[in-house]
């Protein structure tokens, strides 16, 4: 297929996606879209960013597009309320020149709104699944009329403990429905999850295998732990970093490493579980606007998060998986665009390098900064050189570097 107007959805449809600027469907969604408006169920193997989400809005929308709000007539379970609030706008952008109704459940919010949005009537819910457990429960909303069920990030459902909340709301849902599920990976439960719930599903594996966007330029650093901070701020000062993201292990650390980049000047915002719904809503407003410079975020926070213009992805600290690293750098170097991805390394972190090395199934270059020790001998520098604009300064435009703090800009 090469173009959107050959895969049979709406002319309504075709104008919204027309207007958003899409002209070519990506892989998944010229596989996607034509299964599910065939009635088919679907086991889609993708990672976030492959376009998933409008190969299985876009279908149920043109299903939609005729009948009267009342019960949802498809739900979208999807792990997190940053991906869930993202879709919910997707599925607004989609349906602008159609007459459907839609909604979007989540935590950390009050009940109420979202129980009169129910009463009065939706045709497409996207939720997490502990707060519309909570709804169901409380007699909120029933799913007499559900036809089409998307069980979106599945492996993150499973990651984040969400599978029996997931089966809780299966027993409540239609046995004669359409199921849709879309996974990065396919671990044991996942795939136990897919028997249970698709019937004869059409699989469109995209991207299964962890691999890297080619368009991500990556290069690691290898530092002591505690200099960690001292060099971050030292590659923002001179690595050209527009829009930058950076990953923490825990809560704790993104917290330390926020306070320490707003007392150096930087216009730095963080995200993670423990903040409020209204500071993550706040978080993100401001990175997409510019108005926040560097996002320090955890993976759990970060799930599903698809921002445009990131320049950079800092692993702070390094992930323990390659299918992790593969997710986090793949935040940077979207629409066409490229990206740089820069790992700080200390000593205690080597082995999950190898590891995610052996995983993505290519050597990472390594650079050393002048002015920091590296303090991991046995990384050896590849024959690839590193091509981004911090591992370009790495290479020795600052020979002798002492931390100094930036003047605080005028708010």
């Amino acid at each position: 297929m090469s173009t959107f107007s050959e895969l049979g959805l709406s002319p309504e449809l075709l104008r919204a996606v027309r207007d958003a600027g899409y002209h070519t469907p990506t892989p998944i969604q010229a596989q996607a879209i034509p299964a599910v408006l065939r009635g088919d169920d679907v086991l889609g193997c993708a990672q976030t960013g492959t376009g998933k989400t409008a190969g299985f809005l876009l279908p149920i929308l043109h299903h939609l597009k005729q009948g009267t709000p009342g019960h949802p007539r498809a739900l979208v379970l999807t792990p997190t309320r940053e991906l869930a609030a993202q879709i919910g706008e997707n599925a607004r952008t989609y349906s602008k020149y159609l007459r459907i109704r839609s909604t979007t459940i989540f935590g950390g919010v009050r009940l109420g709104p979202q129980i009169e949005r129910l009463r009065s009537g939706v045709d497409l819910l996207i939720a997490t699944p502990g707060r519309l457990l909570d709804h169901v429960e409380r007699g909120n909303v029933k799913f007499n009329d559900l036809d089409v069920l998307v069980l979106d990030e599945a492996h993150h459902m499973l990651d984040l403990g969400f599978l029996p909340d997931v089966r809780r709301l299966l027993r409540t849902m239609p046995v004669e429905r359409q199921t849709l599920m879309f996974s990065a990976t396919m671990p044991t439960e996942i795939e136990r999850l897919a028997r249970e719930t698709l019937r004869s599903p059409v699989v469109i594996d995209v991207g299964r295998r962890a691999t890297p966007v080619t368009a991500v330029r990556q290069v690691l650093y290898s530092v002591e732990a505690e200099q960690k901070r001292n060099l971050l701020c030292h590659l923002l000062e001179y690595g050209h970093m527009r829009q930058v993201l950076v990953f923490t292990r825990t809560k704790v650390r993104a917290d330390r490493l926020t306070r320490h980049l707003t007392h150096e000047g930087r216009r730095v915002a963080v995200l993670h579980g423990g903040k409020s719904q209204g500071a993550r809503t706040q978080a993100l407003s401001g990175f997409r606007s510019g108005s926040v410079e560097v996002l320090v975020a955890t993976d759990i926070a970060a799930r599903g998060l698809d921002v445009d213009g990131i320049s950079h992805v800092v692993n702070f600290d390094v992930p323990g998986t390659p299918e992790e690293y593969v997710h986090r750098i793949g935040r940077t170097a979207r629409a066409d665009a490229t990206g740089d991805a820069i790992s700080l390394v200390s000593a205690d972190e080597v082995a999950l390098v190898r590891a995610i090395e052996r995983g993505i199934g290519s050597p990472i270059p390594h650079q050393i900064v002048k002015g920091f020790a590296p303090t991991v001998d046995h990384l050896q520098a590849p024959a690839r050189p590193a091509t981004s604009h911090a591992a370009r300064i790495a290479n020795g435009t600052i020979r002798h570097f002492a931390p100094r703090r930036r003047m605080q800009r005028a708010s």
